[in-house]
C-alpha cells in the first residue's frame, strides 16, 4: 500500500454517508413497517385460500418486516460499538433476510413463469405445500450461510457492519456470495421475465387476454425493475469494496468513493423493503381490495391498474 493510502481519511465521507443513511432509511422503516404489516394481515386473514403464491408472498413480506427490524440496531450500532454476539446477531439477521427476499422473489418470478408457460398444469398445481417446504429450505440455508458472522469480529467490541476481517473480505467467499446470492438469482429473473413477456405480447391478439396480459406484463416489469435497482448496486459495491480489502484499490480517493457507493448502496437495497408493496398491489387481487392504497395509487396514471 502506498503511503496516501495509509493516510486515506474517512471521516468526511462516513459523516455523509449517515446522513443520507438517516434520510433515507427512516422513511424507509416507517413506510415499510406499516405497508408490510398491512399485507401480512391481508396475505394471512382475507386470503381466502392459501396457495403457492399466497406462501411466498406471506414470507417474503415477513422477510421485509425482520429487515425492517434489523435497521434501527445498524444504525445505531454502526456509529457505536456494541457486544459482539449483539452485532454479530444484527448483521446475521440484515443478511439474513435480504438473501431471503431475494430467492423469494425468484421463487415468485419461476411460480408465475410456470403458471405462463403451462397455464393448465400451474393452475391446477396450486397447493402450498410444496411452496412452504421451498421457504423453510431458503429460510435454513439462509441462517447457516450467515453462520461465519459470528466467526468474522476478532473484537469483544466493536461497530457493527464495520471492521471485518480479512476472512470475511476473502476471494472465495465474496465470488460465492456475487455468483450464489445474486448471478444465478438474476439469471433465472432475467429469463423467466423475458420468457413471460415473450408470451404475454404473442397472446395479445384476444380482447381478454389483452387486459389479462396488460396487467402480467406490468406486475412481471416491476419485479424486475424493483430487482435490479435494489440489488445490482448492493452486489457491485461488495465486489469494488473487495477489491479495496484484496490491495488491487489503493487510491485513496477511489477506496473514499467506494466507501461512499456501498453505504448507499446498502440503502437502496432496503428500498426493496418499500418497493415490494407495489408487487404486492398489482399481483393480488385481495392486497387491492382489501386497502386503502387502490385509491391512492389509482391518482397516479403510471401505476393506474386497468380493469381486470
Amino acid at each position: 500500500m502506498t503511503n496516501s493510502s495509509r493516510e486515506c481519511n474517512f471521516t468526511d465521507i462516513d459523516r455523509l454517508a449517515k446522513t443520507l443513511q438517516l434520510g433515507i432509511s427512516i422513511p424507509t422503516f416507517i413506510f415499510g413497517l406499516v405497508l408490510n404489516a398491512l399485507a401480512l394481515s391481508v396475505f394471512c386473514c382475507f386470503w381466502k385460500k392459501q396457495t403457492k403464491t399466497s406462501v411466498y408472498m406471506i414470507n417474503l413480506a415477513l422477510a421485509d418486516v425482520l429487515l425492517l427490524l434489523s435497521l434501527p440496531l445498524k444504525l445505531y450500532y454502526s456509529i457505536r460499538e456494541a457486544p459482539g454476539p449483539l452485532c454479530s446477531f444484527t448483521e446475521s439477521l440484515y443478511f439474513v433476510n435480504t438473501y431471503g427476499s431475494i430467492f423469494i422473489i425468484v421463487c415468485i418470478t419461476v411460480d408465475r413463469y410456470i403458471c405462463i408457460r403451462h397455464p393448465f398444469e400451474g393452475r391446477a398445481n396450486q397447493s402450498p405445500k410444496w411452496a412452504i417446504l421451498v421457504c423453510c429450505f431458503i429460510w435454513a440455508v439462509a441462517w447457516l450461510c450467515s453462520s461465519p458472522m459470528y466467526v468474522f469480529h476478532k473484537k469483544d467490541y466493536f461497530k457493527c457492519f464495520n471492521n471485518m476481517s480479512e476472512q470475511a473480505w476473502s476471494i472465495p467467499i465474496i465470488v460465492s456470495v456475487e455468483i450464489f446470492g445474486f448471478l444465478i438469482p438474476l439469471a433465472v429473473m432475467v429469463f423467466c421475465s423475458a420468457q413471460n413477456i415473450w408470451i404475454l405480447l404473442n397472446h395479445k391478439s384476444q380482447a381478454k387476454k389483452n387486459i389479462e396480459g396488460s396487467s402480467s406484463l406490468r406486475v412481471i416489469i416491476i419485479n424486475l425493475v424493483v430487482f435490479l435497482v435494489c440489488f445490482t448496486p448492493f452486489h457491485l459495491a461488495i465486489c469494488l469494496q473487495c477489491l479495496v480489502r484484496q490491495h488491487v484499490i489503493v487510491d485513496c480517493s477511489l477506496k473514499q468513493t467506494i466507501s461512499l457507493f456501498i453505504q448507499v448502496a446498502m440503502v437502496l437495497a432496503n428500498l426493496n423493503c418499500c418497493l415490494d408493496a407495489i408487487f404486492y398491489y398489482f399481483a393480488a387481487k385481495e392486497f387491492r381490495e382489501k386497502t386503502h392504497l387502490k385509491k391512492a395509487i389509482e391518482l397516479c396514471p403510471v401505476f393506474k391498474p386497468r380493469a381486470t
